[in-house]
């Protein structure tokens, strides 16, 4: 048998990167991070809320722009779906320690369910974002990729980033936060006035991270390109 290439290397990278940090996003999503507000944002309250896993989800949509650029739309998809099948293996992963009997030695079995098992409304709500936020991602990088004959690699980054996050925000806050306590009765849904303030602050937040994640998009497509001539071939942009 053998051995892989060297030049597989990134497209194995970023393959692990995207699903390190879509599962680290998931696990990181039941703390809340209280951010400085800059004076201009007043009507978003004290501060803006965000998930701890606000930063590590970003950068899930930073890996996939990576790869689509560099390996077609098709594989981006392939890649986006897979995921979301491993968010379940790690739900499932989860819940499986939460069930198992605890011992002394550790942690206390409370307290590790409490902190590491996410309420049903945030799963409903990160798992219905994802599914179309992350495809969104992957068609509308490719769309902007045909109007500028694959030219403006910054462009379809951020354009493509910055909507399907807002898409992503609008599920996972409404779905989370007042949908699935309203009709499914799971949880205290929050005040209307609250949810904007939540979809607003977090979306400023993840697209600043699409603004800052540009330059490093250019460095590793730059890099892989150098080392794998094979991903400048026009069949990455199908």
């Amino acid at each position: 048998m053998g051995v892989a290439p060297v030049r597989d290397g990134p497209r194995v990278a970023l393959a692990a990167l995207f699903i390190t940090a879509l599962v680290t996003a998931q696990i990181l999503a039941v703390k809340v991070v209280s951010l400085p507000r800059p004076g201009a944002l007043s009507f978003l309250g004290p501060a803006i809320l965000v998930p701890a896993g606000v930063a590590a989800y970003a950068l899930t949509f930073f890996a996939t722009d990576c790869y689509g650029e560099l390996y077609g739309r098709r594989q981006a998809t392939v890649l986006v779906n897979v995921g979301f099948a491993m968010n379940f293996v790690m739900l499932g992963l989860l819940w499986l320690a939460i069930w198992l009997p605890g011992s002394p030695a550790g942690v206390d079995p409370t307290t590790f369910g409490r902190v590491l098992g996410p309420s049903t409304n945030v799963v409903l709500g990160s798992l219905l974002a994802y599914l179309v936020s992350q495809n969104l991602d992957v068609f509308s990088f490719h769309a902007l990729g045909e109007l500028t004959n694959g030219d403006h690699l910054w462009l379809r980054n951020i354009g493509s980033t910055g909507t399907s996050q807002l898409v992503d925000t609008l599920i996972f806050i409404s779905v989370a936060f007042w949908a699935a306590p309203v009709v499914l009765g799971l949880g205290q849904a929050l005040p209307g006035a609250v949810v904007v303030q939540l979809v607003v602050g977090q979306y400023l937040v993840k697209l600043l991270l699409a603004l800052l994640d540009t330059p490093f998009i250019y460095l590793i497509v730059g890099y892989v390109h150098g080392v794998d001539p094979a991903t400048r071939s026009p069949a990455r942009t199908v």
